[in-house]
């Protein structure tokens, strides 16, 4: 890949890349850490790369500083913090928007990851599978639940209000 091409992936892919770790981590600075770290990486690795390979390359290369990142975090958390949280809780939604984002959250780590690669960003199941190291019948199998559970969360919101 040229420093041309690199630019150009910089340029086409950046924003996509962003919005899906933020929908995963929730925290718009780790977002951002994240996707710098990846593009990052991608230049030091810029030379085996080729320019047709770099979408995919970029968002495996996310998706993996992504759960390092989470990892690493969730060995670092303190007790003061998960006390905190434990104790907050709002019943206030705002939009439609609000519930979803809710819903997306309570998926396993691996269904979110999916159903955002798929549904938010349009991936074909054999790229989600590239990026995140599954068969593509495990993520036909992930997308499924996930989306099985969305079903039922935002159905059994709509009875209570």
């Amino acid at each position: 890949m040229t420093t041309e091409d690199y630019n150009k992936c910089v340029d086409s892919f950046a924003d996509s890349v962003y919005r899906f770790i933020l929908k995963n981590i929730g925290d718009e600075e780790k977002a951002k850490d994240v996707v710098q770290d990846s593009f990052e990486k991608m230049w030091v690795k810029v030379d085996e790369i080729s320019a047709e390979k770099a979408k995919s390359y970029l968002f495996t290369t996310a998706y993996h500083t992504m759960i390092d990142r989470i990892r690493k975090d969730s060995k670092q958390e303190s007790i003061d913090d998960k006390a905190y949280n434990n104790h907050s809780y709002s019943e206030q939604y705002y939009g439609l928007k609000d519930i979803i984002d809710e819903a997306v959250a309570k998926l396993p780590e691996i269904q979110r990851s999916v159903i955002l690669l798929r549904d938010y960003e349009g991936y074909a199941y054999n790229e989600i599978g590239d990026i995140t190291g599954l068969s593509e019948a495990q993520v036909k199998v992930y997308i499924f639940r996930a989306r099985k559970f969305l079903k039922n969360y935002i159905g059994s919101l709509d009875e209570v209000m």
